[in-house]
């Protein structure tokens, strides 16, 4: 698992300039920003980012930007996941070609009646076309999001063909037995969780992180819960904050806490939530983040 992702990462959040853009500067100042407070590194455009509503140009413009201002390359993974196989390879290549090596990949979604064997044959297919020894492969189990499951049992015969490539798992059902069925049948590669209340129980049982969207929020929270279960009550309560729609939730929380109010920008098909609501949001947040740190 040397080569994996592990610790804190950020699935972040993308701002939005007037013109629906993303605001390179807004992104490389709260990619800074999680940074210097306890993240080991960003994966902008998943799922929190709205990744699957901006194209592969916006996605390289972006990460170049927060390569610019100095983030390290090994401290951004990209999301690179298509539906189609070509334009993953794409992507990657892509991506590899600006220093980074660490991708986060959906198996290639839309079509629900596929096999574990065929989606072997996608990720195997994604390797083969980026051909370099340097990729480093997390896939991203979101069923409940993308409709199709990354199955522990083609991840296993991934890591016996391709060794560190095939590197990690991005566990994002929020479901423990799904966690423990790649530990069980994949268990040479790193489990990532995404639910930000079973961090500290996947670290005990060999997982080696998480990839989560509420550290944009509240990094102090999430930081702790690598400091044992202590924490544990405090994030499922900052947790129970974010209703539907996530996304837009999120982000109008983010434009209170910031007084940017630029930050309630979504793509469609989102929508802006009630800015009242973000502020609502955030003060419950605050009051929570202020309790745990006075236990």
């Amino acid at each position: 698992m040397t080569d994996c992702i592990r610790g804190l990462w950020s699935a972040m959040t993308t701002p939005l300039d007037a013109d629906g853009m993303v605001d390179h500067a807004a992104l490389v100042a709260h990619g800074k920003f999680l940074l210097a407070n306890g993240c080991d590194g960003l994966v902008p455009f998943g799922t929190t980012g709205e990744g699957t509503s901006f194209s592969a140009v916006e996605k390289l413009a972006a990460v170049e930007a927060l390569l610019q201002e100095g983030i390290p390359a090994a401290q951004i993974a990209l999301g690179t996941g298509c539906p189609a196989i070509t334009d993953t390879i794409t992507l990657t290549r892509d991506m590899m070609g600006l220093g980074l090596v660490h991708a986060m990949i959906l198996p290639p979604y839309y079509y629900r009646d596929v096999t574990p064997e065929g989606i072997e044959d996608a990720f195997a297919a994604t390797i083969d076309g980026v051909g370099s020894d340097r990729l480093r492969v997390t896939a991203y189990h979101i069923p409940q999001v993308s409709g199709v499951e990354t199955p522990a049992i083609a991840l296993a015969g991934l890591r016996r063909r391709y060794g560190a490539i095939m590197a990690g798992v991005k566990d994002s059902t929020g479901d423990w037995n799904s966690f423990l069925r790649f530990r069980e049948i994949a268990p040479e590669i790193g489990t990532l969780v995404g639910a930000e209340v079973l961090i500290a129980k996947a670290l005990d049982a060999g997982g080696v992180g998480t990839i989560c969207g509420m550290v944009n929020l509240v990094p102090a929270l999430v930081r702790a819960m690598f400091n044992g279960h202590a924490g544990t009550e405090a994030m499922a309560a900052a947790c129970g904050q974010i209703e539907a729609p996530f996304i837009s939730v999120i982000k109008s929380i983010l434009a209170a806490q910031t007084g940017d109010a630029a930050w309630r920008s979504v793509r469609a098909p989102f929508r802006p939530v009630d800015a009242a609501v973000g502020v609502r949001k955030a003060q419950a947040l605050a009051a929570i983040s202020q309790k745990q740190a006075a236990e």
